[in-house]
Parts: C-alpha cells; sequence; structure tokens
C-alpha cells in the first residue's frame, strides 16, 4: 500500500506543476460558475422551489458543480489519454508484466489528481461564489466530513467508468470516440447541466440510478443536508455500490486484454 500511496502522492505533484492552467481553469469556473448561477436566478425567479430546491440551495449547486468538474473529471482531463496511448502504441505490455496491479496503480495516480484539483481548483471558484450569492453553506463540520467521503467515492466512481472505457482501446483502432461518448454522458447524467431532481418522469428515475449520477447529484445532496441518517449510508451505499461493480468490471477486462497480450506476445 506504501507504493500507492507514493503514486498518489505523485500524481497530486504532478498537476501542481502546472500553475498557469490552474490559474486559467479556476478563472474558466468561475466565469462559468456566474453564467450558470444568473442562469439559476432567472429559473428560479420563475419556479421557486423547481426540484425541491430553494434559491440559495440551486446557487449552491451550481458552485458545486464547478468545484467538481475537474475533481470527478467530468470532461476528462485523467490518466485516460495516456493509458489509451500506451495501449495503442504497445507499451501497455510493460506495465502488465511489472509487478504491480495496473489498476490500483492508476487509481491511486487519479486519487492524486483529483485532491490537487479538489484543492487547486474548487476552493477559489466556491470562495468567490459565496462571496457573490448567498449559498447554503453546512454549519456542522460533521455534514462536511459527509460531503468529502462523498466526493471520494464520486473519485473512485469516475475512475472506474474511465478505466473501463480507456481499455476499450484494446479492442477498437482508437479509443477516443468512445471516451467522448462517456464524457458526454457524464456531463448529461451527473447533473453537471441541470440537477437530476428536474428530469422528468421515467428519465429522472434512469438518470439518477446511473452511475455518473454519484460525481455531482449525491455529493451536492448530501451538501445541501438533503441526506440524513439512514439517507446519508444508503447514499454511500449506492456510491460505494457503483464503484465495486465497476471495479470489478474493469478487473474482468482487464484480466482479458492481459491474456490477449500475453497470446500476442507469445
Amino acid at each position: 500500500m506504501r507504493l500507492y500511496a507514493v503514486v498518489a502522492a505523485g500524481g497530486f505533484r504532478r498537476y501542481a506543476t502546472y500553475r498557469m492552467a490552474t490559474l486559467a481553469g479556476v478563472f474558466t469556473n468561475t466565469v462559468f460558475g456566474f453564467i450558470l448561477a444568473y442562469t439559476y436566478i432567472a429559473l428560479w425567479d420563475e419556479r421557486p422551489q423547481l426540484g425541491g430546491y430553494d434559491m440559495s440551495q440551486a446557487l449552491t449547486y451550481v458552485w458545486l458543480g464547478q468545484a467538481l468538474l475537474m475533481t470527478c473529471a467530468m470532461m476528462g482531463g485523467g490518466f485516460e489519454d495516456e493509458l489509451m496511448e500506451r495501449i495503442r502504441t504497445g507499451d501497455i505490455a510493460v506495465d502488465l508484466y511489472r509487478p504491480v496491479d495496473l489498476q490500483l496503480w492508476w487509481l491511486a495516480g487519479d486519487l492524486g489528481r483529483a485532491a490537487f484539483h479538489l484543492l487547486g481548483r474548487g476552493i477559489v471558484p466556491m470562495v468567490l461564489g459565496g462571496l457573490a450569492f448567498d449559498l447554503a453553506m453546512p454549519g456542522s463540520p460533521w455534514r462536511w466530513l459527509a460531503f468529502l467521503v462523498s466526493v471520494g467515492l464520486g473519485v473512485v466512481v469516475s475512475f472506474a467508468v474511465r478505466f473501463l472505457v480507456s481499455l476499450s482501446a484494446f479492442w477498437l483502432l482508437d479509443g477516443a470516440g468512445a471516451m467522448q461518448i462517456a464524457w458526454l454522458a457524464g456531463l448529461f447524467f451527473s447533473g453537471m447541466l441541470l440537477p437530476l431532481t428536474l428530469f422528468p418522469g421515467l428519465l429522472g428515475q434512469v438518470a439518477r440510478a446511473l452511475p455518473w449520477s454519484s460525481l455531482l447529484q449525491v455529493p451536492a445532496d448530501v451538501f445541501l443536508g438533503r441526506y440524513e441518517g439512514w439517507e446519508l449510508l444508503q447514499a454511500y451505499a449506492f456510491q460505494a455500490g457503483w464503484a465495486v461493480v465497476l471495479l470489478l468490471a474493469g478487473r474482468l477486462l482487464q484480466s482479458v486484454a492481459t491474456r490477449r497480450v500475453v497470446v500476442q506476445g507469445g
């Protein structure tokens, strides 16, 4: 486990070196946060309590989305391009023969990346949003802790989805198309565009049941205090369940790909 902790720390340091990119990202998240905030204000002026949120909660949801956009890699920007390139060039064969677990190696690095983005690109937009608007901030430290746990589970779910899609490069000439579809699904079904509670009927039920809701909708509702007690445990179980299922699917696909590499190498 010490090895993977070192890999995670290395992932954090790696992204911390891109200072100008981080500043540009903070600026972009803040600008889009203001655009979405005023859009939400117009919507909630016409329909108060839309989706079960009051105005303050809706604006908080906007800024949480900007804080978690890169943390949960809803638009990519993590390990996936590098992994697919290694598969395309055949360098993945070297990785598979190393005395480390391929999935855990990339997961550790992605956790380091997510930790940096939460601190580097999440806090500043959230603070600026709090200065400009009346946000519904938790008053209890336990709510903050519950939120961080939910974010951590969301990051693992995000990794598991992207790892699965990245492994498709073993069978596709180029996995970029599959990854772009996954990003679009992530933006829509995570609640980044609109809270999933606004989706009508069956669409809303399906959207809330998909793994992408773990990336934003569930952590945001934990932050806003919509889950308490047993319901909070159910929310964690939902995220953890998807994480386990997707990680196991990724491990199974990794095993199939490993056998393919061994056969071709032999």
